[in-house]
């Protein structure tokens, strides 16, 4: 499957914060906790150069904490500060807000011994798309500051926000990079919903999730749909089908998904498992290891 996707907006958005770099302190990076490495652009290593780092592993409530636990430690050994949170239900807005401030500590003391007192500390908040950067910009300043969506896309310009009198956000619109070099980047990515569904194949890619999920949670589909191993080999020799998609049907079945004639709806029977899986209802997975 091609999972390259990288609309026009995202080319303007590469050049708005090439742009606005200077003007910033710390870049702020929102990735998903499931897929922590996938879920971070390589051009905002580039652009960031000398600027202070804050990692947030976003959806931690949606991922293996064990497994948080290891990304948090990685990132912390290559200098960065690390959060995890989940931006939707958490309250760690004061929490993000301190681990800023401590970030650039260091440039706000050089600041004082120059004269300079009360200048606000700029972020800049990125990530890839339907990361939840605008769900975690509208907690830290307690109101709708920035628009969000449960689909990638959503903001498409660069918003101001003020924090009070001391810290300033800069939104912009979530950024993908324009090529892929590993498959299974791309593969990650589509499964957590930073792609458009729309210029995906849904079947394809519900059965490289279960295929994945075979090899790291191999219960989690099994149990969700009360699905037997004797119930795929079934389906499997009946349908003269693989055993992902033999998978597919058995969650048809159990689920009633039907076509007439009572023919398992894989189709549908796909995009449920995708939505379970975003959603949290198989359990806290994480896909990626460090």
């Amino acid at each position: 499957m091609n999972y390259q996707w990288y609309p026009g907006h995202m080319t303007k958005a590469v050049r708005m914060m090439q742009e606005n770099i200077k003007l910033i302190d710390i870049i702020i990076e929102l990735t998903d906790a499931r897929v922590p490495s996938a879920g971070r652009n390589p051009d905002i290593d580039e652009l960031g150069k000398n600027k202070y780092r804050l990692i947030i592993l976003n959806k931690a409530d949606l991922a293996d904490p064990a497994i948080t636990k290891k990304w948090r430690d990685y990132y912390q050994s290559q200098g960065m500060f690390v959060m995890e949170m989940n931006s939707k239900t958490g309250n760690e807005a004061s929490k993000v807000k301190d681990l800023i401030l401590s970030a650039c500590a260091e440039k706000i003391e050089k600041d004082k011994k120059r004269g300079i007192v009360g200048r606000p500390v700029r972020a800049m908040v990125a990530g890839i798309p339907n990361v939840g950067k605008s769900t975690f910009i509208n907690k830290l300043a307690g109101k709708a500051s920035a628009k969000t969506g449960n689909k990638p896309g959503v903001t498409k310009g660069k918003q101001w926000i003020s924090l009070g009198r001391n810290m300033q956000l800069l939104d912009t619109p979530g950024i993908l990079w324009p090529k892929f070099e590993d498959e299974e980047v791309g593969l990650h990515l589509a499964l957590i919903g930073s792609m458009n569904d729309e210029n995906l194949d849904i079947t394809e890619l519900a059965c490289e999730l279960i295929k994945t999920l075979n090899e790291c949670y191999p219960a989690a589909v099994y149990e969700k749909y009360n699905i037997t191993k004797e119930q795929v080999e079934e389906l499997e020799n009946e349908q003269f089908a693989t055993s992902l998609s033999a998978v597919l049907s058995a969650i048809a079945i159990n689920r009633k998904c039907f076509k007439q004639g009572a023919t398992p709806d894989i189709d549908r029977a796909a995009a449920l498992l995708l939505d379970d899986f975003r959603n949290g209802r198989l359990g806290r997975i994480s896909i990626e290891k460090p």
